[in-house]
Protein backbone atom coordinates (compact mmCIF):
# COMPACT_ATOMS: atom_id res chain seq x y z
CA UNK A 1 0.00 0.00 0.00
CA UNK A 2 1.76 3.22 -1.18
CA UNK A 3 -1.03 5.44 0.12
CA UNK A 4 -1.55 7.32 3.43
CA UNK A 5 -4.30 9.35 5.22
CA UNK A 6 -1.56 11.28 6.14
CA UNK A 7 0.49 12.13 3.11
CA UNK A 8 -1.00 15.48 3.08
CA UNK A 9 -0.82 16.77 6.36
CA UNK A 10 1.89 19.55 7.80
CA UNK A 11 3.63 18.54 10.96
CA UNK A 12 0.99 21.27 12.63
CA UNK A 13 -1.91 19.39 11.34
CA UNK A 14 -0.41 15.95 11.98
CA UNK A 15 0.01 16.93 16.30
CA UNK A 16 -3.74 18.77 15.92
CA UNK A 17 -4.87 15.31 14.86
CA UNK A 18 -3.10 13.54 17.46
CA UNK A 19 -4.33 15.68 20.38
CA UNK A 20 -7.77 17.17 19.10
CA UNK A 21 -9.29 14.85 16.57
CA UNK A 22 -11.59 12.36 17.07
CA UNK A 23 -10.23 8.82 16.63
CA UNK A 24 -8.95 7.90 12.73
CA UNK A 25 -9.03 4.26 13.75
CA UNK A 26 -11.65 3.13 16.36
CA UNK A 27 -9.20 0.47 17.74
CA UNK A 28 -6.62 2.41 19.06
CA UNK A 29 -5.26 6.29 19.70
CA UNK A 30 -3.97 8.72 16.83
CA UNK A 31 -1.00 8.90 18.00
CA UNK A 32 -0.49 5.14 17.90
CA UNK A 33 -1.82 5.57 14.53
CA UNK A 34 0.19 8.02 13.26
CA UNK A 35 3.60 6.69 14.97
CA UNK A 36 2.23 3.31 12.79
CA UNK A 37 1.52 5.24 9.97
CA UNK A 38 5.21 6.57 10.27
CA UNK A 39 6.92 3.49 11.02
CA UNK A 40 5.14 1.11 9.05
CA UNK A 41 3.91 2.09 6.07
CA UNK A 42 6.05 1.83 2.88
CA UNK A 43 5.17 5.69 1.25
CA UNK A 44 7.29 7.28 4.33
CA UNK A 45 10.51 4.54 4.08
CA UNK A 46 11.06 5.55 8.14
CA UNK A 47 11.18 2.15 9.80
CA UNK A 48 13.40 0.83 6.73
CA UNK A 49 16.03 3.68 7.23
CA UNK A 50 15.77 3.92 10.98
CA UNK A 51 16.40 0.07 11.28
CA UNK A 52 19.43 0.44 8.81
CA UNK A 53 20.87 3.48 10.61
CA UNK A 54 20.37 1.16 14.28
CA UNK A 55 22.37 -1.31 12.11
CA UNK A 56 25.21 1.27 11.25
CA UNK A 57 25.60 2.25 14.68
CA UNK A 58 25.98 -1.15 16.29
CA UNK A 59 28.10 -2.32 13.27
CA UNK A 60 30.88 0.72 14.76
CA UNK A 61 29.63 -0.33 18.79
CA UNK A 62 30.93 -3.56 18.25
CA UNK A 63 33.88 -3.50 15.82
CA UNK A 64 34.82 -1.06 18.71
CA UNK A 65 34.21 -2.50 21.30
CA UNK A 66 35.93 -5.95 19.53
CA UNK A 67 39.00 -3.91 19.22
CA UNK A 68 39.53 -2.78 22.68
CA UNK A 69 38.52 -6.00 24.37
CA UNK A 70 41.80 -7.99 22.05
CA UNK A 71 43.98 -4.96 21.56
CA UNK A 72 44.39 -3.69 24.74
CA UNK A 73 46.15 -7.43 26.22
CA UNK A 74 48.56 -7.36 22.96
CA UNK A 75 49.58 -3.89 23.83
CA UNK A 76 50.63 -5.30 27.36
CA UNK A 77 52.63 -8.49 25.17
CA UNK A 78 53.77 -5.41 22.85
CA UNK A 79 55.14 -3.09 25.26
CA UNK A 80 59.05 -3.20 26.30
CA UNK A 81 58.95 -2.30 29.73
CA UNK A 82 56.55 -5.77 30.61
CA UNK A 83 57.94 -8.57 27.70
CA UNK A 84 61.24 -9.31 27.60
CA UNK A 85 61.23 -11.42 24.69
CA UNK A 86 62.21 -9.23 21.74
CA UNK A 87 60.99 -11.78 19.07
CA UNK A 88 57.46 -11.58 20.57
CA UNK A 89 57.49 -7.82 21.16
CA UNK A 90 58.75 -7.81 17.28
CA UNK A 91 56.01 -10.00 16.05
CA UNK A 92 53.00 -7.79 17.77
CA UNK A 93 54.62 -4.90 16.55
CA UNK A 94 54.76 -5.88 12.76
CA UNK A 95 50.97 -7.58 13.09
CA UNK A 96 49.83 -3.95 14.59
CA UNK A 97 51.53 -2.48 11.42
CA UNK A 98 49.74 -4.84 9.12
CA UNK A 99 46.30 -4.88 10.81
CA UNK A 100 46.32 -0.91 10.37
CA UNK A 101 48.02 -0.39 7.14
CA UNK A 102 45.44 -1.94 5.49
CA UNK A 103 42.24 0.21 5.18
CA UNK A 104 39.23 -0.41 6.89
CA UNK A 105 37.35 -0.58 3.05
CA UNK A 106 39.73 -2.85 1.98
CA UNK A 107 39.15 -5.04 4.82
CA UNK A 108 35.39 -5.11 4.25
CA UNK A 109 36.41 -6.31 0.36
CA UNK A 110 37.93 -9.22 1.79
CA UNK A 111 35.79 -10.19 4.21
CA UNK A 112 33.21 -10.52 1.83
CA UNK A 113 34.44 -13.06 0.59
CA UNK A 114 34.69 -15.00 3.89
CA UNK A 115 31.70 -14.04 4.87
CA UNK A 116 29.39 -12.44 2.52
CA UNK A 117 27.35 -9.40 2.86
CA UNK A 118 25.81 -8.74 6.38
CA UNK A 119 26.82 -7.23 9.47
CA UNK A 120 29.58 -9.50 10.22
CA UNK A 121 31.35 -8.35 7.87
CA UNK A 122 31.53 -4.26 8.66
CA UNK A 123 32.30 -5.45 12.18
CA UNK A 124 35.33 -7.43 11.65
CA UNK A 125 36.54 -5.14 9.19
CA UNK A 126 36.55 -1.88 11.91
CA UNK A 127 37.74 -4.01 14.01
CA UNK A 128 41.11 -5.67 12.56
CA UNK A 129 41.76 -1.66 11.28
CA UNK A 130 41.57 -0.52 14.76
CA UNK A 131 43.18 -3.45 16.67
CA UNK A 132 46.32 -2.64 15.08
CA UNK A 133 46.13 1.12 15.77
CA UNK A 134 44.35 0.80 19.32
CA UNK A 135 46.94 -1.54 20.18
CA UNK A 136 50.40 0.43 18.83
CA UNK A 137 49.32 3.58 20.67
CA UNK A 138 48.30 1.76 23.98
CA UNK A 139 51.72 -0.36 23.61
CA UNK A 140 53.59 3.27 23.60
CA UNK A 141 51.60 4.63 26.38
CA UNK A 142 52.35 1.27 29.11
CA UNK A 143 55.97 1.66 27.68
CA UNK A 144 55.94 5.44 29.08
CA UNK A 145 54.05 4.88 31.91
CA UNK A 146 55.37 5.61 35.02
CA UNK A 147 57.69 2.46 36.88
CA UNK A 148 57.08 4.06 40.30
CA UNK A 149 53.77 3.83 40.59
CA UNK A 150 53.95 0.10 39.56
CA UNK A 151 57.44 -0.22 42.30
CA UNK A 152 55.41 0.97 44.82
CA UNK A 153 52.84 -1.73 43.93
CA UNK A 154 55.00 -4.42 43.89
CA UNK A 155 56.44 -3.10 47.24
CA UNK A 156 53.27 -4.61 48.78
CA UNK A 157 53.95 -8.28 48.00
CA UNK A 158 51.55 -7.92 45.16
CA UNK A 159 51.86 -10.50 42.02
CA UNK A 160 53.03 -9.39 38.11
CA UNK A 161 49.56 -9.43 37.24
CA UNK A 162 48.87 -6.62 40.29
CA UNK A 163 51.27 -4.95 39.88
CA UNK A 164 49.63 -4.37 36.26
CA UNK A 165 46.45 -4.07 36.96
CA UNK A 166 46.69 -1.33 40.08
CA UNK A 167 50.05 -0.15 38.99
CA UNK A 168 49.89 0.59 35.08
CA UNK A 169 46.15 0.25 34.35
CA UNK A 170 45.15 3.54 36.34
CA UNK A 171 47.96 5.29 34.49
CA UNK A 172 46.50 4.34 31.44
CA UNK A 173 43.29 4.46 31.54
CA UNK A 174 42.28 7.94 30.28
CA UNK A 175 44.32 7.64 27.00
CA UNK A 176 42.42 4.14 26.44
CA UNK A 177 38.82 5.59 27.22
CA UNK A 178 39.73 8.65 24.75
CA UNK A 179 41.43 6.81 22.32
CA UNK A 180 38.42 4.23 22.00
CA UNK A 181 35.29 6.80 21.83
CA UNK A 182 37.40 8.77 19.51
CA UNK A 183 37.67 5.75 17.02
CA UNK A 184 33.70 4.90 17.81
CA UNK A 185 33.19 8.55 16.16
CA UNK A 186 35.15 8.01 13.25
CA UNK A 187 33.94 4.36 12.68
CA UNK A 188 30.55 5.68 12.66
CA UNK A 189 31.14 7.65 9.36
CA UNK A 190 32.88 4.80 8.04
CA UNK A 191 30.35 2.09 8.74
CA UNK A 192 28.66 4.25 6.22
CA UNK A 193 30.79 3.47 3.60
CA UNK A 194 31.21 -0.43 4.75
CA UNK A 195 27.42 -0.41 4.32
CA UNK A 196 27.44 0.56 1.01
CA UNK A 197 30.16 -2.34 0.00
CA UNK A 198 27.87 -4.98 0.90
CA UNK A 199 27.80 -4.90 4.82
CA UNK A 200 24.25 -3.26 5.05
CA UNK A 201 22.71 -0.28 7.47
CA UNK A 202 22.22 2.72 6.00
CA UNK A 203 25.18 2.73 3.68
CA UNK A 204 23.27 -0.10 1.51
CA UNK A 205 19.96 1.38 1.67
CA UNK A 206 21.85 5.02 0.47
CA UNK A 207 23.85 3.66 -2.36
CA UNK A 208 20.61 1.91 -3.58
CA UNK A 209 18.72 5.22 -3.63
CA UNK A 210 21.43 7.18 -5.11
CA UNK A 211 21.21 3.99 -8.03
CA UNK A 212 18.20 4.60 -9.22
CA UNK A 213 18.77 8.25 -10.14
CA UNK A 214 15.62 9.82 -9.11
CA UNK A 215 15.50 9.37 -5.66
CA UNK A 216 17.37 12.59 -4.39
CA UNK A 217 14.91 13.30 -1.75
CA UNK A 218 15.74 9.98 0.35
CA UNK A 219 19.29 10.41 -0.46
CA UNK A 220 19.10 14.52 1.09
CA UNK A 221 16.91 12.05 4.34
CA UNK A 222 19.74 9.69 5.20
CA UNK A 223 22.18 12.64 4.67
CA UNK A 224 21.07 14.49 7.21
CA UNK A 225 20.02 11.26 9.31
CA UNK A 226 23.36 9.95 9.21
CA UNK A 227 24.70 14.15 9.94
CA UNK A 228 22.36 13.98 13.16
CA UNK A 229 23.81 10.68 14.31
CA UNK A 230 27.82 11.59 13.99
CA UNK A 231 26.67 15.10 15.63
CA UNK A 232 25.12 12.84 18.76
CA UNK A 233 27.56 10.37 18.71
CA UNK A 234 30.24 13.18 18.80
CA UNK A 235 28.72 15.26 21.79
CA UNK A 236 27.90 11.83 24.24
CA UNK A 237 31.34 10.45 23.58
CA UNK A 238 32.57 13.94 24.71
CA UNK A 239 30.35 14.26 27.76
CA UNK A 240 31.31 9.70 28.42
CA UNK A 241 35.18 10.69 28.45
CA UNK A 242 34.42 13.52 30.18
CA UNK A 243 33.02 11.83 32.98
CA UNK A 244 34.90 8.92 32.57
CA UNK A 245 37.94 10.75 32.71
CA UNK A 246 37.15 12.35 35.81
CA UNK A 247 36.64 9.01 37.76
CA UNK A 248 39.74 7.67 36.67
CA UNK A 249 41.88 10.59 37.72
CA UNK A 250 40.29 10.50 41.11
CA UNK A 251 40.39 7.03 41.89
CA UNK A 252 44.42 7.20 41.30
Amino acid sequence: DFDSLLRDYSFGETLNLIFVKDRVDPEQSNLNFVLDEFLNNEIWFHGVVLFSLVETVLMALLGTMIASMIGLPLAFFAAANITPFAMVRFGLRRLFDCLRGIDTLIWSLVLLRAFGPGLFTGIFAIALTDIGTLGKLMSEAIENSESKQKEGVASTGASRLQQHRFGIIPQILPVFISQSLYYLESNTRSAVIIGAMGAGGIGLQFLGALQTGNDFENVAYMAILVLLTVIIMDNMSARLRRSLIGISEKSK
